[in-house]
């Protein structure tokens, strides 16, 4: 079956997943005809799995009916012992925990805003989101605990701490000590009503909250779901008997592709989910084997990860649909490796942000070894324009900014209405990435206007990392930028030039960042300069030149 058959058939009229137009936000879209009125009513609709195992955790087996306890529970407590109210933030800060979820559910629940904060910030970043939200509770684990309630206690914000072990930190207290009985009180809820805030790295140096209703992420979820199902129209399954859908959570979820594509696919699908502490190769594949994993999504690194791995060609993984996913840019070879690596599965990509929600143009099967250089093209609901600095369409197969449009789209940024106005031609999202569409419509991603380094999926603002450095007293000048890196699709590289007459080294630099932001902006490469930093005519450092100095001189 071809792509337009398959569309046609999945989003028709009388199709599973029928488009239609409607009015969103004063602007005419395209949306699923079926769309639930909110999160919580898709919870409720799979509260009667029960018994059905739905998350698997370092030996734990999570059932639906006690994940459903915990979140029932949580929200009663955060509604009548810390006054939760609709639309309040419900800050959310830890590793990929079983909690995590129960969390995220329980303020999604009872109205409030829920707001992942990245399980890898330092005391000061933390600080930040807190404030920048207006936390009403945070709920963090012992690690981001440690981190967080210094400035949470300054700020006023209370700390609940899941999987206390001992002694909880002053001014927190454990989740098993305020645990309310029952469940939490109705709150009618609408698709316009906010949901989320992710935060996300911009353009400037500080992260910038994304602020999605429920039919955001609500249309992103039904948009992979609807995807999924055009997948198996043009690749049925062998027998003509789909198996029953298995994730593995190897990102984090925190991230949008963890929170949505994953998580609420999984909810939604009442499908088992395998929660990772870490990224691990290895661990991952055994996880794959063991538990008959049907869909692997995380960025392109730990595909490389698994392919590259000795055992990977002994392994039976006859039990994946799909391996791919997003967060950086994807090698051709990568799409190779996989259409011939794996017995049944096919490689599955896409480009999405997080102020779409994670979904955008995506490329899947023979489309992919087709076009192993494009993004894909995304279901109507969603719009693909390539525009001119004025926000005027550019001819087909021209370079321009992508912008996108739909109701996936974000409302705002928080409390940000300058970068919001920024980010928006009308009703189409500047991506800040260049691009160009083809004849097909497929979309091509070539460039990045942003000055950003995207390192595994994670996203680090150069800016920031240079403020960092410019702190330590015997830096003179500094310039943050990325290079290639076959992994990791970037690392994150400093050239600096030392104060005269000081001395400075690469792994004293790295110490002295350690403690100041997260470990994944701290630079890889260090290059220790003798002479200033190369600038244009403007005095402006030429970040182009170290970039493709340190490139030639043998990074790959």
């Amino acid at each position: 079956m071809t792509y337009e058959e398959a569309l046609a058939a999945v989003t028709g009229p009388g199709g599973p997943y029928e488009i239609v137009t409607q009015q969103v936000r004063g602007v005419e879209m395209k949306v699923f005809k079926g769309t639930p009125p909110s999160l919580p009513a898709v919870f409720e609709a799979v509260r009667a799995f029960g018994a059905k195992p739905f998350i698997l955790y370092e030996g734990e087996v999570w059932t639906f009916a006690r994940l459903f306890e915990l979140s029932d529970r949580l929200g009663a407590t955060l509604q009548r012992k810390y006054g939760v109210r609709k639309g309040d933030r419900v800050a959310i800060a830890m590793r990929n925990l079983p909690e995590w979820v129960a969390s995220y559910m329980a303020t999604l629940t009872i109205g409030a805003i829920a707001t992942p904060l990245n399980a890898w910030w330092q005391r000061d970043e933390l600080r930040y989101a807190l404030e920048d939200c207006g936390a009403k509770v945070l709920i963090a684990d012992p690690e981001r605990t440690e981190r967080s309630v210094g400035p949470a206690s300054e700020l006023g914000v209370p700390v609940i701490e899941v999987r206390s072990s001992g002694k909880v930190a002053p001014g927190a207290v454990a989740l098993e000590e305020v645990l309310a009985e029952g469940k939490p009180d109705p709150v009618e809820l609408g698709p316009d009503d906010p949901a989320t805030i992710l935060y996300t790295s911009g353009t400037t140096g500080f992260p910038k909250g994304a602020l999605s209703d429920h039919r955001a992420i609500l249309s992103a979820l039904l948009a992979n779901a609807a995807r999924s199902a055009i997948g198996a129209l043009r690749y049925p399954p062998e027998g003509g008997q789909a198996p029953e859908f298995a994730f593995i959570l190897a990102v984090p979820l925190f991230h949008v592709t963890g929170c949505v594509p994953v998580l609420l696919s999984a909810i939604a699908t009442g499908s088992k989910l395998v929660l990772m502490r870490r990224w691990d190769p290895e661990e991952a594949l055994d996880i794959i084997e063991r538990e008959r994993i049907t869909h692997f999504v995380g960025v392109p690194t730990m595909s490389w990860d698994m392919l590259e791995s000795p055992s990977f060609p002994r392994r039976d993984l006859s039990s994946v649909i799909s391996m791919g996913g997003g967060g950086a840019s994807v090698p051709p070879e990568l799409i190779k490796r996989i259409a011939t690596g794996l017995e049944k599965g096919r490689p599955g990509f896409g480009y999405g942000l997080t102020e779409t929600n994670s979904y955008g143009p995506q490329i899947e099967g023979s489309d992919a070894i087709a076009k192993p250089t494009s993004a894909g093209r995304p279901l109507p609901i969603m719009e693909v324009a390539v525009m001119d600095p004025a926000g005027e369409p550019v001819p087909t197969g021209e370079r321009g900014e992508i912008c996108l449009s739909g109701p996936n789209v974000i409302s705002e940024y928080w409390n940000k209405p300058e970068a919001t106005a920024k980010a928006f031609f009308g009703k189409w999202l500047r991506t800040g990435d260049i691009g160009h569409l083809d004849e097909d419509g497929f979309v091509y991603v070539d460039d990045r206007i942003k000055d950003m380094v995207i390192r595994g999926g994670e996203n680090v603002y150069c800016a920031e990392v240079e403020a960092a450095i410019y702190e330590h007293p015997s830096v003179h000048e500094a310039a943050v930028f990325g290079l290639p890196d076959p992994r990791l699709g970037e690392v994150v590289a400093a050239a600096v030039y030392p104060q005269p007459g000081k001395s400075l080294g690469a792994e004293e630099l790295r110490s002295f960042l350690a403690g100041r932001i997260a470990s994944f902006k701290v630079p890889s490469e260090i290059f220790i300069l003798e002479e200033p930093l190369p600038r244009g005519a403007t005095g402006k450092i030429v970040k182009r030149d170290l970039r493709d100095q340190y490139q030639k001189a043998g990074r790959p």
